[in-house]
Parts: C-alpha cells; sequence; structure tokens
C-alpha cells in the first residue's frame, strides 16, 4: 500500500535542517539577504509615496486657497461691472463728458421714398 505522506527520513532531514533538505552554504544566505533587500526596498517605497502624498495635500490645500481668493476677486469685478453699468450713470456722464442731451425735435427718415414721389422720379426719367 503507497502511502502518500514523506517517509520519515525525508521528514527527519527537513526537519533537522529548516532550510530544507537540499540547502547548502550560499542558498542559505542569499535568501534571507534578498528577502532583507526587498523589505528595505519596500520600506524606501512606502516612505516616497508618503511624503509625495503630503506633498500633494499641501498643493490641493494651496490651490483651494488661491480658489477661493480668485472668487472672492470675480464678485468683486462682478460688482464693480453693475455698479459701473447701471443707466444713471452712463446717461450722467454722457451728458457731462460728451455734452450729450435728449433730442427736442427729431424726425424719422425712411429708407424708401413715398409712392408720389416714386411715380414723379419715374415719370422724369423717361
Amino acid at each position: 500500500m503507497s502511502d502518500w505522506r514523506f517517509s520519515q527520513k525525508t521528514r527527519n532531514a527537513f526537519f533537522r535542517n529548516p532550510n530544507g533538505p537540499r540547502a547548502s552554504g550560499s542558498d542559505s544566505t542569499l535568501v534571507p539577504l534578498l528577502l532583507a533587500l526587498l523589505a528595505m526596498a519596500s520600506a524606501i517605497a512606502v516612505v516616497q509615496l508618503k511624503q509625495h502624498a503630503r506633498d500633494l495635500t499641501a498643493r490641493l490645500d494651496q490651490l483651494r486657497s488661491e480658489h477661493r481668493q480668485l472668487e472672492l476677486e470675480w464678485a468683486q469685478l462682478q460688482l464693480e461691472q453693475a455698479t459701473l453699468a447701471q443707466h444713471g450713470r452712463v446717461d450722467a456722464l454722457a451728458r457731462k463728458q460728451f455734452g450729450m442731451v435728449d433730442p427736442l425735435d427729431y424726425r424719422i427718415v425712411e429708407d424708401t421714398p413715398p409712392p408720389a414721389a416714386a411715380s414723379a422720379a419715374r415719370e422724369g426719367a423717361r
């Protein structure tokens, strides 16, 4: 009957040597060294990513502050534009600076001549 478990000899060889039955001297120092290097690289990457996140957070706070300042300036400019564009102010400036007045007597001029003048112009042309 075949047993799927390891033989006693294999188990004893494995448990006596924690690196396995076939580990040689150079392999036994290479694996921990490689794992230590990977752990160091991982730690350095974590530190760099955290610093990058801090930098981005500081930049975001700076941009939000600038955004609030620009929104305030925009609101002030809109208020100034509304004040400068008031009809009464524009009317007063036009009268004062350019001497403009309300028209007292005015006529409406049409583009087309009246029908009687058009027929007289046609008869005179013949």
